[in-house]
């Protein structure tokens, strides 16, 4: 789990309820219709921009900003050149029964042992990695799209609240709960846009970033076993992946 995402979202909301809590009765912010104008009309809007399969994609992909597998690229590397000392020893058939702790390198290693042609090999896990950067940008564009929908909704919202309200100027009783749909359909798309969808799409972005990496780096490896290359050269390659800060450092 992503405990960052967790841990930002609830101090980013919770220091806004707790502002107002701390002003007075925390129901007079929770306003039905202008809850209905913002999340209704956010998502039903979302969905007149992309096609509905998309739309419901988008809330698997958004689940990766809280829940991801980030596995640290040097243990990728380490377990590359095990496995191309291995090959380079015993020849690719002998990668048949080594455990892999990634399911890509898994992938590309059956590949290999299977006897396909590199450029076949480099050609299917290429698409692969185009398939999940797409994926992910569509999950991207959506939250994107919420981000600037929901504060035009709550203008949408806070005019729907003048209208009702100048309207009805004449009766006193009116008058309150046309101010509040005017000024909470406002804060409620403040907070969708500021406190969850745009931060979400930058989330993404970086999670996606990682995973490319990490995917790019292990079709260098299958690429690097596969040309019987050296494990010592293949481990210098692959290092130019991460940044030396996170290199692991040579003991010995």
């Amino acid at each position: 789990m992503d405990i960052a995402s967790l841990v930002g979202f609830v101090i980013g909301v919770g220091i806004i309820v707790a502002a107002i809590a701390t002003g007075g009765d925390v129901m007079l912010f929770i306003n039905m219709p202008s809850l209905l104008i913002v999340f209704g009309g956010t998502f039903g809007v979302s969905l007149m921009r992309i096609p509905l399969a998309d739309f419901f994609r988008s809330f698997s992909v958004l689940v990766k900003a809280f829940i991801n597998k980030k596995q640290d690229p040097n243990e990728l590397i380490e377990e590359g050149v095990k496995l191309a000392d291995i090959a380079r020893k015993n020849g690719l058939l002998a990668l048949e029964g080594e455990t892999i702790s990634n399911d890509f390198l898994q992938k590309g290693i059956n590949l290999l042992v299977d006897g396909h042609d590199p450029v076949f090999v480099k050609k299917i896990l290429t698409q692969e990695i185009d398939q999940m950067i797409a994926r992910n940008e569509v999950g991207q564009d959506m939250w994107k799209g919420v981000g600037d929908l929901a504060p035009a909704m709550g203008m949408i919202g806070t005019l729907v609240g003048l209208v009702q309200m100048l309207a009805n100027m004449s009766d006193p009783a009116s008058i309150g709960p046309a101010m509040a749909v005017a000024l909470l359909t406002t804060l409620y798309g403040a907070m969708v846009a500021n406190c969850f969808a745009l931060p979400m799409v930058d989330k993404l972005g970086k999670v996606m970033l990682y995973e490319k990496t990490n995917k790019e780096l292990v079709v260098e490896t299958i690429s690097g076993i596969q040309e019987g290359m050296n494990p010592k050269v293949l481990e210098s390659l692959l290092s130019s992946y991460i940044s030396d800060k996170k290199r692991k450092k040579d003991e010995g």
